[in-house]
């Protein structure tokens, strides 16, 4: 059993565990970050996974609209050539990234950790499908609606999506280790 030290009383308990959260939580994201850009990983991991978003978010619109492409990491309507790019920091990999150093720095046993991991990596990516496919069709719509949603509203939207995904973690997790209250 993990210890919990976030459970602590008292000032003292809470501080070291602020602080050792906020260390680990900085010390993963930039190991995470600094791995995600190197070239290696890029060419072998990240390109090939925003390929996978542009197929599935292709898959998911063909049964409504038949004139979806899609082309590497591209998504294209065929009639009328309108089209999105995935890029970098557009494949909702940077915000898992940030999910994923909140639970390593949270204490909490390997099982759930790797539970909470995968799960949020899931809702995340899901929300981001909803997200390309948005912008898809917001951008042959209006442009500028398109430019606001996909430069304000839609970041805005997958880390509050991160934040409510680590929430509903934390309570899963106090649920999992129940308080013990003296008799």
């Amino acid at each position: 059993m993990p210890s919990y030290h976030w459970r602590d009383s008292g000032a003292v308990g809470t501080l070291i565990f602020m602080v050792r959260f906020l260390l680990l939580f900085c010390g993963v994201l930039g190991g995470l970050f600094t791995l995600e850009m190197l070239k290696p990983v890029q060419e072998a991991v990240i390109q090939p996974f925003t390929g996978l978003l542009a197929a599935l978010s292709t898959a998911i619109i063909l049964p409504f609209d038949e004139t979806v492409i899609a082309q590497g990491r591209i998504l294209r309507d065929a009639t009328t050539g309108f089209a999105v790019s995935i890029e970098a920091g557009c494949n909702g990999v940077e915000a898992a990234i940030v999910l994923i150093a909140g639970v390593v720095a949270f204490p909490a046993s390997v099982k759930h950790k790797l539970i909470a991991i995968l799960a949020g990596f899931f809702f995340v990516q899901a929300l981001n499908i909803v997200r390309i496919i948005s912008l898809f069709y917001l951008g042959q719509w209006n442009y500028t609606v398109f430019e606001w949603f996909h430069l304000y509203l839609w970041p805005m939207l997958i880390m509050l999506d991160v934040l409510v995904v680590f929430a509903i973690y934390l309570q899963w997790l106090g649920k999992q280790h129940p308080e013990v209250t003296p008799a």
